[in-house]
């Protein structure tokens, strides 16, 4: 008897949304990486200590999906082992100047002179000051916690296709909302009577799975005739 393995982009075969919410980073002493986020100005959604010893921590930066966890009796990996961790940002030198006004020491902003050079602990590689133009996805500045779990932030203003919409923003959130407002329009004339927010909910959600806005329109029509 054999079987064949079921790819994701068979026709026919539903997906199942899987959500990435949480990364555990390893520390020694939670209670000093615990002060150390919420100076950063991160949302801190639990602490839970149990009896037999086990605890967990879980902050959520500023307009982020994913959350952060550490604790004790969470992982064995050794603490401060965690780097690259991404942080995208609209606007590298504003989130810098936001994290130094907070006390938090964070390198220049820079841009990879050679592939992977944001990934060099020892700065190798890097380039003083943004990327030409604010090149999208080139633009970086770093800094590590207590431990010395690295963090990146990365200066994203365009994202490439299939790469789906995060991070929200209001000028990004009204843009997409024109963007909509312009492909219901087209629709409107020929479709059955129905509500516009069902279709404007789908056409957002597939915009934020990465669909282009005309897959986005068509799953609209979907979703209002099924």
């Amino acid at each position: 008897m054999s079987t064949n393995a079921v790819r994701s982009t068979d026709p026919g075969v539903a997906s199942v949304a899987m959500k990435f919410e949480a990364v555990v980073i390893p520390v020694s002493d939670v209670d000093r990486a615990k002060e150390f986020y919420t100076k950063l100005g991160w949302r801190l959604d639990a602490d839970f200590r149990f009896d037999n010893g086990f605890r967990v921590v879980q902050f959520t930066p500023p307009g982020s999906a994913c959350s952060v966890q550490f604790g004790t009796k969470m992982t064995s990996v050794n603490p401060g082992s965690a780097q690259g961790l991404y942080l995208i940002v609209s606007d590298v030198e504003t989130a810098r100047k936001e994290l130094v006004a907070r006390g938090i020491g964070v390198s220049d902003v820079f841009h990879a002179g050679t592939p992977g050079a944001q990934f060099q602990i020892d700065g190798s590689g890097r380039i003083s000051g943004p990327a030409a133009e604010h090149a999208t996805y080139s633009s970086f500045a770093t800094f590590r916690d207590p431990d010395g779990n690295g963090w990146l932030l990365q200066e994203i203003t365009t994202r490439l296709p299939g790469r789906g919409l995060s991070n929200l923003d209001v000028a990004t959130l009204t843009e997409l909302l024109q963007e909509a407002e312009k492909h219901h329009g087209e629709y409107e004339p020929t479709a059955p009577k129905h509500h516009w927010s069902g279709w404007y909910a789908a056409y957002i959600v597939a915009r934020q799975d990465g669909k282009s806005p005309e897959e986005a329109a068509k799953d609209g029509k979907i979703h209002i005739e099924g």
